[in-house]
């Protein structure tokens, strides 16, 4: 069985042997809630040290009106989330005491924007990066990760236009980059308490993806 703690800002799983490459994930527009929390166990299991920080101290969402609400709070203070991020990674990165080792980040929807983004801020540290139904900036002129992407068929929070123009912005900066477009699903289809939109079978190939690229990307 793997071992958990909390910390301050923060929930950190650790694998039985107490070691193992970082994985830093980052939360939903819900927050760090139970599926955040599993996520962060199954890396566990699979062998990875994950950290997912709590980028909204300690409030969760259960509709969208509520995380609406949240993520715009979170919005009003940008610069502090960045920075938080940047400290959870040096946290995770510090905690594995594999300092000179890269470090993993996945990022959910609104946690893909600040996965995308800490690539670009923190290169150095940052080596693999997968995105779940979620875009962001678009130069990536100083990342030096490669970058794994799962995005749903109908999604009406991410258009065609704006997956594409991601894949084109990685490709223009010469970043090895694989997007995976699911068939019949829609926004948050990897979350199962998400009942409307989770789907079995896509989540089951997109985690079984995830976890042979982080493998492979952080030499594990």
């Amino acid at each position: 069985m793997a071992l958990e703690q909390l910390e301050p800002q923060g929930f950190l799983v650790e694998p039985t042997t107490g070691k193992g490459p970082g994985v830093l994930v980052l939360h939903a527009w819900w927050g760090l809630n139970d599926t955040t929390r599993t996520l962060c166990r199954r890396l566990a299991e699979a062998g990875f040290v994950a950290f997912a920080p709590d980028l909204y101290q300690g409030e969760v969402a259960d509709t969208i009106a509520e995380a609406e609400r949240l993520r715009d709070a979170l919005g009003a203070r940008h610069e502090q989330a960045r920075a938080e991020i940047l400290s959870a990674a040096a946290f995770l990165s510090d905690h594995t005491g594999q300092t000179e080792r890269p470090i993993a980040v996945i990022g959910f929807s609104l946690g893909a924007y600040f996965a995308l983004d800490l690539s670009v801020a923190d290169p150095r540290r940052v080596s693999a990066v997968v995105v779940f139904y979620g875009t962001g900036i678009t130069d990536f002129g100083d990342a030096t990760a490669s970058y794994l992407g799962h995005f749903a068929e109908r999604d009406q929070f991410e258009s065609p236009a704006e997956v594409d123009g991601l894949e084109e912005a990685l490709e223009r900066a010469g970043r090895p980059a694989t997007f995976y477009r699911y068939p019949g699903t829609g926004h948050w289809f990897f979350e199962p308490d998400r009942t409307d939109a989770y789907d079995e079978e896509a989540a089951a190939l997109a985690w079984q993806r995830t976890l042979a690229f982080l493998k492979e990307t952080l030499g594990y």
